[in-house]
């Protein structure tokens, strides 16, 4: 077990085929797209000055494609706790889409959302449970500095766990395609560190 000072620094995946940044892809392993790639480029350069002793992902392509860029020397370590949720009848939809298709339910969602169930999918309580878990049996362990490739709802629940927030504080946060998000620890206490490498969507 590791103690003393950690450092995890947590990075959404970038632009995948298909447009993940206005459609709801979860567990549909779409890939990283060109500009995906090229803002995975850009965290790289931003994260030059950190020395990662471990990388995981999810097991979908994007987050494993976006790790490799990212810190090439280091062999990924997926784990299947930190997949995305599981949208359901709603995968691949944009919410403008979900809202016309499904509206009874767009509303249900809108009005409770930390207690919803996606139709044919996870109900987000289960999901976000799952996600702590994993992070839970992964901190023992943790080393100095790890990184973190992961979603956007993933990300959201290890904030939530480490930082203590309550799902207002928690949906406040943004977490865009790219963006990145440092915690350091000091003997089991985590702390958010100002990073001004929070979003890296600018595509060329």
């Amino acid at each position: 077990m590791t103690t003393g000072r950690r450092k995890l620094v947590l990075v959404r995946h970038g632009e995948t085929v298909g447009e993940s940044s206005i459609r709801y892809f979860g567990v549909t392993d779409v890939p990283l797209s060109d500009a995906g790639c090229r803002q995975m480029e850009r965290v790289r350069a931003s994260l030059l000055d950190e020395r990662f002793d471990a990388v995981y992902t999810s097991c979908l392509q994007r987050t494993i494609a976006a790790a490799r860029i990212i810190a090439p020397r280091l062999h990924p370590q997926p784990l299947a706790g930190f997949n995305e949720v599981n949208f359901g009848d709603w995968e691949g939809l944009t919410r403008e889409e979900i809202a016309q298709r499904d509206p009874a339910r767009y509303e249900q969602w809108c009005m409770a959302p930390h207690d919803f169930t996606y139709p044919g999918g996870d109900a987000v309580l289960a999901f976000r449970a799952r996600v702590v878990e994993t992070l839970r049996r992964l901190l023992p362990d943790l080393p100095a500095c790890a990184l973190v490739v992961a979603h956007k709802g993933v990300i959201a629940s290890v904030l939530a766990e480490l930082l203590r927030l309550s799902p207002t504080a928690r949906a406040a946060r943004p977490i865009d395609l790219a963006s990145v998000h440092t915690l350091e620890a000091t003997d089991g206490t985590w702390r958010a560190v100002d990073d001004e490498r929070r979003a890296l969507t600018a595509v060329e």
